[in-house]
C-alpha cells in the first residue's frame, strides 16, 4: 500500500516482440479481470461454515494464489448474502455462513474484511464489496436467525415470497437502512469498490397451480405510490431512488470509490421494447423492477456487468448478440461481461458447454468491441477446477501479461496505485488540508485545553481532508512556525491537553499555532497565532 495521492502516467507500453504476435491482439494493459466469491450457503468461500479462523485465512490465501496465477486483478466478495455481515457490525450480525450460527464472532476473533482487504491489495488486486441488498433471509425454513436480525428488530418493513423473506424496496425507512450499512462499510474499510448483483425485487416464482405468485406489497403501494398508475412503475421508481440515494453516499464520503451493477443478461427483448436486444430472455426491467439503463444514462453507476450466461449461438439469448447489444448501450460508464464459466464441464447437458473452446471464443467476441472493458467470472469455485483447461488459455493467451483496472476519467484519483511491469511516472499529490480554525485556551483545573476546529472544507477532495494535528510552540509573541524542532504536540483529536506547571517552564510570553496534515503527510498553512501572556 503506498499512503501518498498518485498520478499514474504510463510513459512505455511493452512492446511484443515476434515470438508473441500470435496472440498479440489479446494482450489489454488496461482490463478488468475480476471474478465473484459468493459466500451464501458457502458456494465459493468459505468450503463450509464450521472453519477455524486459520482455516478461513488459509483458504482465502489460496484463492489469492489461483487468482494471481491466472492474472486475475479484482476480487468480488460478497460480504453481506442476506442482511448479515462478514466483518464486524454493529447493524448486523456475523454471518451463519461464516461461523456456523448467525450472531457468533470468529473464534479466535478477527475481523475477515479487514483480513481479506489487507492481503488482496498486498497482491496488487482490488476488492469490491459484493451486497445483496434486499434479501433478508435466504430459506426461511432452514436460516439460523439471530435474535438481533432486522427481520425480528422491524418485521413490518419485510415481505416473505416463495421460502425467502425481504426487505420491502417501496418502505422509505428500509432503503434508509440498507444504504446506512453500504455507508458503515465504506466509512471503515479501504474496499475500493461497492458492487450488486441482479437480486432486487424477488425473481418470479410459480404456484402449485403455475401462476405467478404475486408480491405482497399493495398495502404500501397504497400508501407510497399514489403518483403512479401502474405499480409496476412504482417499484421500479424505488429501485431508482435507492440506486441515486446509494450512489449519492458514496460520491460524499469516499468519491473515488467504484459502483457497479450486475444485471441478468437481458434487459427487455426487442418484441416487447424496440431498444431492448434480439433475444427471448427473462427481462430484468419488468421482472426485477430494475432499470438499469437508466442508471446508466444518468450516471449514477459506474460499471455494468450484465451477466451473459448463455453460449454463442443459444437461440433464446445468444452471446454474440447481447454482448453486441450492451456495447451499443454503455452511456460512457464501462462495461465488464460477466461470463458464466460454472456452465463448462464435460458432462454439461447443453452440448456447446462442453467444447473447450466455448469460452475463448466468448472473450474473442468481447475483445472484438472496444466498449467491453473486461470480464467478471461466476464463480470461484469453478475457476479452481479448471473448467475443460480454461484456466491454461487465460494464462498463455489472454492474460500473459499483467493488467491494471480500467481507469474511470469521471473518478478522482485514489490513494493506491498497482504497479505493473512497465515504466511509469509517479505525481504525487501536493495539496494540502484547510488550516484549523477558532483557537480556543480552556483552564481545566491542574489542566488547559487547547482546541481547535477544522477549516471549512468546501469542496475539498477526500484525500485532502486532516487526519492530524501540529501544535507548535514559540517563545515570545513570534508568529512564523519554522521546523519539526517546535512541533510541541502531534495528535489526532481536535484538542491538545497541557500541565498548568509547564506553561511557567514557557517563561511569561509564548504563543501557539497549529496545523492540520492530512494522510499523504501534506500540511496546512498555520492557524492564526494564540499569543499568551501569563500574569506575574
Amino acid at each position: 500500500m503506498i499512503n501518498t495521492t498518485f498520478r499514474i502516467i504510463l510513459l512505455s507500453i511493452l512492446i511484443l516482440g515476434i515470438s508473441n504476435f500470435s496472440f498479440s491482439q489479446n494482450i489489454q494493459k488496461e482490463e478488468m479481470r475480476g471474478a465473484w466469491i459468493a459466500t451464501a450457503k458457502n458456494i465459493d468461500y468459505p468450503s463450509n461454515k464450521h472453519l477455524t479462523t486459520e482455516q478461513q485465512k488459509a483458504e482465502y490465501i489460496e484463492i489469492l494464489n489461483l487468482y494471481e496465477k491466472l492474472g486475475i486483478n479484482t476480487v468480488i466478495f460478497q460480504v453481506r448474502p442476506a442482511a448479515d455481515a462478514f466483518y464486524a457490525s454493529d447493524l448486523e450480525p456475523w454471518s451463519e455462513w461464516l461461523t456456523g450460527k448467525q450472531g457468533k464472532a470468529p473464534n479466535p476473533y478477527y475481523d475477515p474484511l479487514e483480513f481479506m482487504i489487507k492481503e488482496t491489495h498486498a497482491r496488487g488486486m482490488e476488492f469490491h464489496a459484493w451486497i445483496n441488498p434486499f434479501r433478508a433471509v435466504a430459506n426461511i425454513e432452514t436460516a439460523d436467525i439471530a435474535e438481533n436480525h432486522i427481520t425480528n428488530v422491524k418485521p413490518e418493513w419485510f415481505f416473505t415470497y416463495d421460502i425467502n423473506t425481504y426487505f420491502n424496496p417501496g418502505i422509505p425507512e428500509a432503503r434508509n437502512f440498507v444504504t446506512n450499512v453500504i455507508v458503515d462499510i465504506i466509512k471503515r474499510y479501504d474496499v475500493d469498490g461497492v458492487h450488486f448483483d441482479d437480486y432486487f425485487y424477488p425473481y418470479p416464482v410459480r404456484d402449485a397451480n403455475k401462476k405467478i405468485m404475486g408480491i405482497p406489497d399493495k398495502k404500501q403501494y397504497k400508501k407510497y405510490g399514489k403518483a403512479f398508475d401502474d405499480i409496476r412503475d412504482w417499484r421500479r421508481n424505488n429501485m431508482d431512488i435507492f440506486i441515486k440515494q446509494v450512489a449519492d453516499s458514496i460520491k460524499d464520503i469516499k468519491p473515488y470509490i467504484k459502483y457497479g451493477i450486475a444485471p441478468s443478461g437481458v434487459w427487455r427483448n426487442k418484441s416487447t421494447d424496440p431498444e431492448g436486444s434480439d433475444t427471448r430472455g427473462f427481462e430484468h426491467y419488468d421482472y426485477l423492477y430494475a432499470d438499469v439503463l437508466l442508471w446508466l444514462k444518468n450516471g449514477w453507476i459506474d460499471y455494468v456487468t450484465p451477466q451473459i450466461y448463455w453460449n454463442i449461438g443459444y437461440k433464446y439469448a445468444d452471446y454474440k448478440t447481447l454482448v453486441e447489444w450492451w456495447s451499443n448501450h454503455t452511456y460512457g460508464r464501462h462495461l465488464y461481461i460477466g461470463q458464466g464459466i460454472y456452465m463448462a464441464k464435460e458432462d454439461a447437458t447443453n452440448s456447446a458447454w462442453r467444447n473447450p473452446t466455448e469460452l475463448p471464443n466468448q472473450m474473442r467476441i468481447n475483445l472484438d468491441h472496444p466498449e467491453v472493458k473486461g470480464t467478471m467470472f461466476y464463480k470461484t469455485s469453478a475457476l479452481k477446477r479448471n473448467p475443460l483447461g480454461y484456466n491454461d488459455s487465460l494464462m498463455v493467451n489472454f492474460y500473459a501479461e499483467k493488467a491494471i483496472t480500467p481507469q474511470m476519467a469521471w473518478l478522482p484519483v485514489r490513494d493506491t496505485v498497482t504497479i505493473i511491469d512497465t515504466t511509469v511516472v509517479v505525481i504525487a499529490d501536493v495539496t494540502p488540508p484547510t488550516k484549523p480554525e477558532n483557537l480556543k485556551l480552556t483552564k481545566l483545573g491542574a489542566w488547559y485545553m487547547l482546541t481547535w476546529e477544522d477549516g471549512e472544507q468546501g469542496n475539498t477532495p477526500q484525500d485532502d481532508e486532516a487526519v492530524s494535528y501540529n501544535v507548535y510552540k514559540f517563545r515570545g509573541f513570534k508568529s512564523r512556525y519554522v521546523s519539526e524542532d517546535d512541533v510541541f504536540i502531534t495528535t489526532e483529536k481536535n484538542y491538545a491537553m497541557i500541565k498548568r506547571s509547564r506553561f511557567r517552564l514557557f517563561k511569561k510570553k509564548f504563543s501557539f499555532v497549529v496545523t492540520a496534515s492530512d494522510k499523504a503527510g501534506n500540511e496546512s498553512s498555520p492557524s492564526i497565532t494564540m499569543i499568551i501572556k501569563l500574569k506575574k
